[in-house]
């Protein structure tokens, strides 16, 4: 019989209050594209780390291509010939595309690296200017770097956390075409993704965990979205019911908005128009770095550069105003980036729910001018038991968390301040299933409750499932918005290029 690439047994991770893994035990074989699924906080993440020696297990044994070992850090793990693309992503911001890509993986020049990978890119699909400072770039941008640097290693045990989690089907098409190449090759791959359709598409084996132990393993091929979903979280997903909208005043209005780029490497805005109306779900749709952070930025007030009278939030100009100011006027905001802009690593998530809050809007953590701690915590508390987010408690820092937890208490703190106006970027990144739905729930809640809403994803069935809706970004520029109804994976993907007739009048 072949012996397995991968052998894993007894895997047990501990840490305070919380058993990551039990008693995990995996097989992985030559040339195997194996699925690890779970729902958010399975422990999934937490297992990857340890075969790639970022965490150390309490208890377990590690066999690779049959012998023992133990992987005590990632160089290890690379020079044993494993590579990680982790969910949240390990790059130094201020260092360029090939500056992170050198950094530890090879003794060639960095001209060399440049050169490699300007031809993975091409190879591969995953274009990527590498003179690029990494803060310059998007989610996605991010993403393809981190894929390509592991596909630079010639990995015979292939990591991947979430790899599509914002990339357009495009990509992923792409990116699925490369990873059948690499097994093929002999190369196994482990894969976590939510998506189950991608799993029964690219997987031939799977293991299921819940609450850090193994509950099954399985051909995904076999099975269907649903009993996968039982398989994960014991229950099939809810389905969405969407009604028909009822249309309020505007509450937001962009007119004719053009920008210039801050830096050399960002999108210059062009001449966008868009009108978001209370009680109706605005989607917008596109590739990775066409214009969606710089849009995201000037519409939640980090970027006050618009020419006065190019926004307005109801009736008040908003453009020069501070996010602060604009959430007094009813807008709450949840950026792609979760650490660093959507909450403080390093502080609790009890803490990190006054980030978004102020005097003006009723909390019971505030009195007086005073913080109350008890009062603050309890309602951490209830946001993580609606969005069922698990933690340690309301004082666990932002960074233990993983993603899809840290993305749904994001989406809860923010929906949980009830917006008037409502702006939500990837709103379903690294959620699990069942979260997925709950989250996309709770936004057409909020819409048939007279909030306007405004999502930026580069998840087309998320976009199809909750807009009323959509437009295209493209190069800066914004498509005219066309109904839900009339809208086809076709017709957007056609958009995606910019390909849409300017002349036809964009609903403003």
């Amino acid at each position: 019989m072949t012996i397995p690439r991968l052998e894993l047994s007894g895997i047990t991770k501990r840490y305070p209050g919380v058993v990551a893994n039990s008693d995990v035990s995996l097989s992985l074989m030559p040339g195997q594209t194996h699925a690890v699924l779970g729902e958010n906080g399975a422990g999934k993440s937490t297992l990857m780390k340890i075969i790639y020696g970022s965490i150390k297990p309490d208890a377990g044994r590690m066999l690779l291509n049959g012998q023992p070992i133990q992987i005590r850090n990632p160089k290890e793990a690379r020079a044993n010939g494993i590579s990680m693309v982790f969910q949240h992503f390990n790059l130094f911001d201020t260092l360029t595309v090939a500056e992170n890509v050198w950094l530890g993986l090879t003794r060639d020049s960095l001209q060399q690296v440049t050169a490699s990978i300007v031809d993975k890119a091409s190879e591969y699909g995953l274009d990527i200017d590498p003179t690029r400072p990494v803060h310059t770039l998007s989610v996605g941008e991010m993403q393809r770097v981190e894929i390509i640097r592991a596909l630079l290693t010639r990995p015979e045990v292939l990591i991947l956390d979430e790899p599509t989690s914002v990339l357009t089907p495009q990509a992923v098409e792409k990116l699925f075409v490369v990873l059948k190449k690499l097994a093929s090759e002999g190369c196994s791959i482990l894969y976590i993704s939510h998506k189950l359709h991608e799993i029964r598409e690219l997987c031939n084996a799977c293991t299921v965990l819940r609450g850090g132990k193994v509950t099954g393993v399985c051909d995904p091929s076999q099975e269907s979205n649903a009993s996968l979903s039982r398989m994960m979280i014991g229950a099939e997903p809810p389905t969405l019911t969407h009604h028909a909208s009822r249309l309020g005043a505007p509450m937001l209005r962009v007119h004719d908005l053009s920008l210039a780029r801050e830096d050399q490497f960002g999108v210059d805005l062009r001449g966008i128009s868009l009108e978001v109306r209370a009680g109706e779900v605005v989607g917008i749709a596109g590739v990775s770095g066409n214009g969606q952070r710089e849009l995201m930025y000037v519409l939640s007030g980090e970027d006050t550069r618009a020419r006065a009278g190019s926004i307005r939030i109801g009736e008040v100009d908003a453009c020069g105003l501070h996010p602060g100011a604009r959430r007094k006027l009813g807008l709450h905001f949840v950026p792609e980036e979760r650490l660093g802009r959507g909450a403080v690593p390093t502080l609790g998530l009890a803490h990190n729910l006054l980030l978004t809050r102020n005097e003006s809007i009723a909390h019971p953590g505030f009195a007086g001018g005073w913080i109350r701690i008890g009062p603050l915590q309890a309602h951490a508390a209830e946001i993580m038991r609606r969005f069922n987010v698990k933690a340690a408690g309301p004082r666990a820092a932002a960074r233990s968390l993983s993603g899809g937890n840290l993305q749904k208490f994001l989406v809860g703190r923010e929906i949980d301040a009830r917006p008037r106006l409502f702006i939500v970027s990837q709103p379903t990144w690294g959620v699990d299933v069942g979260a997925a739905v709950q989250i996309r729930g709770e936004i057409l809640a909020l819409r048939d409750a007279g909030c306007a809403v405004l999502v930026v994803s580069e998840e087309l069935e998320e976009l199809f499932e909750v807009s009323d809706r959509l437009h295209v970004i493209a190069q800066g520029r914004l498509s005219p918005s066309m109904p839900i109804a009339q809208a086809t994976v076709e017709k957007i993907g056609e958009w995606m290029s910019g390909l849409w007739n300017t002349e036809e009048p964009a609903r403003a």
